[in-house]
């Protein structure tokens, strides 16, 4: 499978050199070249397959072209081995559970995948390093960090933002050592991800190190999201009968997840339609209700994952709609919400349901509560633990909130990490004194 540039203005990729770079030599993100649709055999008997097998399927229409399925199977089979489940809420609002992985998010998912995918590649290629970087306003920094620990000749460095990211989320990130390295950057996760971007394109820093993004930009990231939805939607038949179609609510900031959702959807998948959720950063929101995309500084809420100003992957979703507002409304619906709201949800669904959301499944679950129309079923993405935003779940609850045991560990440990600012200079010169001393 062959995969082209947003930007069009680079030679096509294979999926390898796609992997490596992570972004494309004009700064645009790779696409396949095209999308498969999977047959109606495989839906009307999803029900009867467990997550792996789905997600064996479902990655052979993605890289079974460039890598033999043995592999691929057993990449896909180390990968998942944790389940996601379908939780009822309401009647009607179902959470898919994606925190049931080594770092409670559902970045889980893309990261062990991509960790895989690209060993075998370096393994294959006999390369001595290659250096991930990873800019995260969260989950990101963990899902990678741990998806790639120990993983011969890989180096990740994650960027986050100061102050921005909950303890526990640093601490997952910041505690590993090996080879991970953690930079603490004195912005915002806008500045963390143009760092990123800015180190793909310096040429002297490219012709030193051998650099690739583990961030939603890389398609072995993103892609392998598109697993959990159709796993989604085989549980909702098994709940709800084979004649559903179900409304999916995604909580979004970089916008990869509910990108690869629309992938599912044009494999087959039969969703009605998505919900992008927004907080107060309602940059596509906006531009739903305008056909203007306005990207702007991102603000700090409580649902800090989904504090992006300008996500990347809306370029993604304009090539997969060729650029038409028309089709993509007519896929897509968008909400946005307050931290007051955020809190609210949150407190009301714990009292009339019995369910703790964290403030990013909130989000998801108050778009469908308010977006449903009768008779339909909705399923919004439960995104991460509620534990890991302890304190800001408890203040809004007033009740503790039990922190699993793989949380604890990592709360006991010491952090790393090096301080550096938001200029590309002193980023730049960090990175290659880092990898020097590596050597």
């Amino acid at each position: 499978m062959n995969y082209y540039s947003t930007n069009r203005r680079s030679a096509d990729a294979t999926l390898e050199e796609a992997v490596m770079r992570g972004l494309a030599p004009d700064r645009g993100l790779y696409m396949p070249r095209r999308i498969e649709t999977l047959p109606a055999e495989f839906f009307e008997h999803i029900e009867d397959m467990d997550f792996p097998d789905i997600a064996c399927r479902v990655a052979d229409a993605f890289f079974g072209e460039d890598v033999p399925a043995d592999t691929l199977h057993a990449l896909v089979r180390d990968a998942l081995d944790f389940d996601v489940p379908l939780v009822e809420v309401t009647g009607r609002i179902l959470s898919l559970e994606l925190f049931h992985g080594p770092t409670l998010a559902f970045k889980d998912v893309g990261a062990r995948f991509m960790a895989r995918l690209l060993g075998y590649f370096v393994r294959r290629e006999g390369r001595k390093e290659v250096n991930v970087l990873v800019a995260t306003s969260g989950d990101t920094g963990s899902a990678v960090a741990n998806g790639f620990l120990g993983v011969e000749g890989v180096h990740v460095y994650v960027l986050y933002p100061k102050g921005k990211v909950s303890e526990i989320q640093e601490k997952q990130f910041t505690t590993l050592g090996q080879n991970i390295t953690a930079l603490e950057v004195d912005g915002t996760f806008d500045d963390c991800q143009a760092l990123v971007k800015a180190a793909f394109m310096d040429k002297e820093l490219t012709g030193r190190m051998l650099l690739t993004s583990a961030n939603s930009i890389n398609v072995a990231r993103f892609l392998p999201q598109a697993f959990y939805y159709f796993h989604a939607y085989a549980q909702c038949r098994r709940m709800k009968g084979k004649d559903v179609k179900p409304v999916v609510c995604v909580p979004s900031g970089n916008f990869g997840n509910i990108t690869a959702g629309l992938f599912a959807k044009r494999m087959g998948l039969p969703v009605k339609r998505f919900i992008a959720a927004n907080n107060r950063n309602d940059i596509f929101y906006q531009y739903l209700q305008t056909g203007v995309y306005s990207p702007r500084p991102s603000v700090p809420t409580i649902a800090n994952a989904m504090d992006v100003g300008d996500p990347s992957n809306f370029a993604r979703i304009l090539e997969l709609y060729g650029n038409s507002h028309e089709a993509i409304c007519a896929d897509i619906s968008g909400a946005t919400y307050t931290d007051g709201q955020i809190a609210d949800t949150i407190r009301d669904v714990l009292e009339r349901h019995h369910y703790l959301l964290d403030p990013h499944g909130a989000c998801g679950y108050r778009a469908l509560d308010e977006g449903l129309a009768p008779g339909e079923t909705g399923i919004f993405l439960e995104t991460a633990h509620p534990a890991k935003f302890k304190d800001t779940v408890e203040a809004i609850t007033g009740r503790p909130v039990e922190v699993p045991a793989k949380l604890r560990a990592f709360m006991e440990g010491q952090k790393q990490s090096i301080p550096v600012s938001a200029r590309f200079e002193d980023f730049k010169r960090e990175l290659s004194d880092h990898a020097r001393h590596q050597l």
